[in-house]
């Protein structure tokens, strides 16, 4: 079993060399606007004083917002395994609500749409 698992591993691991070879000799040179950085939503190499875009930032502070709120309801979430209380059902429901409302008014005023219509 020993020989089998080893000689798996071997394979695999020659299998990924050749994988990363071949990728790693494919020509770049179409895609040079794609190697340039690309920072806070604005050329690096323009002036450094430009207008900034204030729907890009309301947009990022949006994704972080929701974001930090997804992030609290994955341990909630792992409680579903054990009996969870009344109280503590009704407070993971009104929050849902609140999310849910924040979303569908930031989705109603436009914030949400990159490109205005």
């Amino acid at each position: 079993m020993f020989i089998l698992v080893a000689s798996f591993l071997v394979v695999l691991c020659i299998v990924l060399i050749v994988v990363f070879y071949v990728t790693n000799y494919v020509s770049y040179s179409d895609f040079g606007e794609k190697l340039t950085p690309f920072e806070c939503g604005f050329d690096p190499l323009s002036k450094m004083r430009s207008p900034f875009s204030t729907r890009f930032f309301l947009l990022v502070v949006l994704f972080l917002i929701f974001d930090v709120e997804i992030a609290l309801l994955f341990p909630v979430l792992s409680m579903f395994d054990s009996n969870m209380s009344l109280l503590t059902t009704s407070a993971l429901m009104m929050f849902l609500i609140i999310l849910l409302f924040g979303m569908f008014h930031e989705w109603n005023e436009g914030a949400l749409d990159w490109f205005s219509s």
